[in-house]
């Protein structure tokens, strides 16, 4: 058996699975080309087992627990996916965002007021110098 043909197999597979993460915004879509690149390595894995006549055979070994590892893997990752879209009602990666900063939000929305302007500018009390305040 010639390594090429499964070798340029897996690399298209893999290339495929990598356009799919990069280019798509559905997560379940995401998941899927990660599952594809996974097959992709376990082709190489069974592919240079078989070419080099392993008397182990430990690329399938290691492709059997490839395989539990990525079962697992969609397991929880669709899991995640199927809460988030219950919770916010889409699947799309670009609108879940939550930490990203919106250009007209005001970051603070509650600006710190000195009571007394005559004195110097200080930083806001922190709910820590409160509990100090309190306490004395």
């Amino acid at each position: 058996m010639h390594l090429a043909y499964p070798a340029v197999l897996a690399a298209l597979l893999f290339c495929t699975g990598l356009y799919g993460v990069l280019a798509r915004r559905n997560a379940i879509l995401v998941l899927m080309s990660v599952e594809l690149m996974l097959n992709a390595v376990n082709l190489n894995l069974v592919a240079f087992d078989v070419w080099l006549r392993d008397a182990l055979h430990a690329g399938q070994a290691l492709t059997l627990f490839t395989i539990a590892v990525a079962a697992a893997e969609i397991g929880i990752g669709l899991a995640i996916v199927l809460m988030v879209h219950r919770n916010r009602g889409t699947a799309d990666i670009d609108r879940l965002r939550d930490t990203a900063e919106h250009p007209h939000e005001d970051p603070d929305p509650t600006p710190y007021e000195d009571p007394d302007p005559d004195t110097a500018p200080h930083a806001p009390a922190g709910p820590h110098d409160e509990k100090a305040e309190a306490a004395a």
